[in-house]
């Protein structure tokens, strides 16, 4: 992958969710497309506004060797998982 390009964006609006529910719905998203994630070609964009979420959700996906960053947006969080 060129340093030109940049990877697509998938978001996922889990707004209104609270765990175990956020972490089941995140976690099948990266599986189904971890050859993508892994590749650089996409990365997922996650809003939440469950606050716990904010910190099982990353440490899962760290977990899973994917860098995440999480960031308060107004009133939701957005989490964002791609390649290290």
């Amino acid at each position: 992958m060129s340093s030109s390009s940049s990877p697509n964006t998938v978001e996922l609006d889990i707004l209104g969710q609270v765990c175990p529910a956020c972490m089941l719905v995140v976690l099948k998203e990266v599986n189904q497309r971890r050859q993508e994630i892994t590749s650089g070609q996409t990365r997922l964009l996650i809003r939440t506004d469950h606050r716990n979420a904010t910190v099982t959700v990353p440490e899962s996906i760290r977990k899973m060797g994917y860098r995440v960053d999480v960031a308060k947006v107004n009133n939701y969080y957005e989490i964002t998982v791609d390649r290290r």
